[in-house]
């Protein structure tokens, strides 16, 4: 992540909260959101992945003058230009798990700022894939006091082989 800022508005959380079929009215119903503990709207615990739509450097985000991998036969940094300019699998980096960990609520008003770091990194061998290269990536999203809000961790991993179906 390029350290770009992440605004939290109400309207997106509702339209996310929409769009994965979640109809909590903590994510869009201000009244009964202020009855709550909480006291105010909050996201739904995924909305941290819109952050990409506001990352003009993700991968996950769709470019207007290129091509978009985000959906299609293969995975999606899982493609290179083949015979034909068709796309055909190459071993590469893989999505393998997601983890947030929230010290407070995402509210509406707050403008997040995301820090990336390494993790750690390990192997396994695959039965079909032979080495597999595990690797995290640490990202800190701190609010517009420089308070953490949420430490989010990603892992990936590159096969050694293509695993052929």
């Amino acid at each position: 992540m390029s350290g770009h800022k992440f605004p939290i508005e109400a309207s997106h959380i509702k339209m996310f909260a929409h769009a994965i079929g979640d109809g909590n009215p903590m994510y869009h119903d201000a009244d009964y959101a202020a009855r709550s503990k909480q006291g105010a709207i909050i996201a739904p615990p995924t909305f941290l992945k819109a952050n990409h739509h506001f990352d003009p450097e993700s991968n996950l985000r769709p470019k207007l003058d290129q091509a978009w991998r985000g959906s299609g036969k293969y995975a999606t940094t899982q493609v290179q230009q083949g015979a034909k300019d068709r796309l055909a699998p190459k071993p590469e980096l893989l999505h393998a798990e997601q983890h947030f960990e929230y010290h407070r609520h995402l509210r509406v008003g707050d403008v997040l700022t995301p820090t990336t770091r390494e993790g750690k990194t390990w192997e396994k061998l695959g039965k079909r894939s032979g080495k597999l290269i595990f690797s995290e990536t640490i990202t800190e999203h701190r609010d517009q006091n420089g308070q953490l809000v949420v430490t989010e961790t990603s892992v990936g991993v590159v096969t050694e082989h293509v695993i052929e179906q």
